[in-house]
């Protein structure tokens, strides 16, 4: 059964996220040879269509409007019902972000259909359209489909491989002009204290470090790692709690959920509920002093030794390997 699947994409800074290109991804299988209709929000955002078509999507709608500027949940559900409304969508898909968590809920409650989130996976199997979802803190799966009204899901962002780029594709780009009204919240500012960088969600590689760092300034050799791998920095709760480190950094069951192709965990013990946040990550390696860590038994790779001994000398072999790649 073919549908016609909406996708929200999503900028940051003037750029598309790189989930708005997995949702697309999705949205083709939920589609199952549907059309996928893309669609950006915000005051500037007819430069970002292009790349949406490029990824996958048959067509593009804009909503440009001052007041999308910043997402508040209002505009956001008023510009995203509209767009629903004119083309009345089969199958829906967001990014299991800080937005798609907040605004899918609302958005589907609208609706009046049911939602699965936080999807790892998708795939079409006896006619229904299956989502794989982690439950109990990533000890295990379930799968999901829902058996009437709209197909609606949100996935996690690094886990469903994107379309390949194609600067060939064509298509239709049309501007939806919604009166943003009635807003109940208003961005005066935005301070981020989220560090420079790659962003930890959607990071390829992640060196994170936990309390064995032992202080903030235990944190700049993971930092000159990182840089070298172009990688994102991370943190167990427990250097977050010690103020190692700003809590933007957290990994686990109360932080970030990441799944990179690469993570090291320096001096990280590996209590449960920071594995809750890592442990599908698709190779791990473990650096610590305590050969009983727990961290280990979920490791691929495991060094027993200081961490301030062990990550500098990865760094410079890194660095020697780039040089002569």
């Amino acid at each position: 059964m073919s549908r016609k699947v909406l996708v929200l994409g999503e900028i940051r800074e003037g750029s598309l996220r790189n989930v708005s290109f997995e949702a697309i991804a999705a949205g083709k299988t939920a589609a199952e040879g549907g059309e996928i209709v893309a669609v950006l929000a915000g005051d500037s955002v007819k430069n970002a269509a292009e790349a949406m078509i490029h990824y996958g999507a048959d067509r593009v709608i804009t909503i440009e409007n001052e007041k999308l500027k910043d997402y508040t949940p209002d505009g956001y559900s008023q510009a995203l019902l509209a767009a629903i409304e004119q083309e009345n969508p089969e199958g829906i898909i967001f990014g299991h972000t800080a937005l798609g968590k907040d605004l899918s809920p609302k958005i589907a409650a609208k609706l009046q259909t049911g939602l699965i989130s936080d999807a790892t996976a998708v795939e079409e199997a006896g006619g229904n359209i299956v989502f794989t979802r982690p439950i109990y803190s990533g000890k295990a799966f379930e799968k999901k489909i829902i058996t009437d009204g709209i197909v609606f899901a949100t996935i996690r962002p690094n886990n469903i491989a994107p379309l390949e780029k194609d600067e060939s594709r064509t298509g239709d780009v049309s501007a939806l002009d919604v009166d943003i009204k009635d807003l109940r919240t208003i961005v005066k500012e935005v301070v981020r204290k989220a560090s420079e960088g790659v962003d930890l969600a959607e990071a390829k590689v992640i060196v994170a470090g936990g309390r064995g760092v032992k202080s903030t300034d235990g944190f700049q050799p993971l930092k000159e790692l990182a840089d070298v791998l172009g990688a994102a920095v991370g943190a167990s709760r427990g250097a977050c709690d010690a103020d190692y480190c700003d809590y933007s950094l957290q990994i686990g069951q109360t932080g970030k959920v990441v799944t990179p192709d690469l993570y090291i965990a320096c001096g990280i013990s590996g209590a449960i509920q920071h594995l809750a946040g890592m442990s599908n990550s698709k190779v791990i390696v473990a650096i610590n002093k305590d050969p009983e860590a727990n961290i280990f038994k979920v490791a691929d790779y495991g060094i027993v030794g200081d961490l301030f001994e062990v990550v500098p000398l990865l760094t410079e072999e890194f660095k020697k390997l780039k040089v002569h790649s």
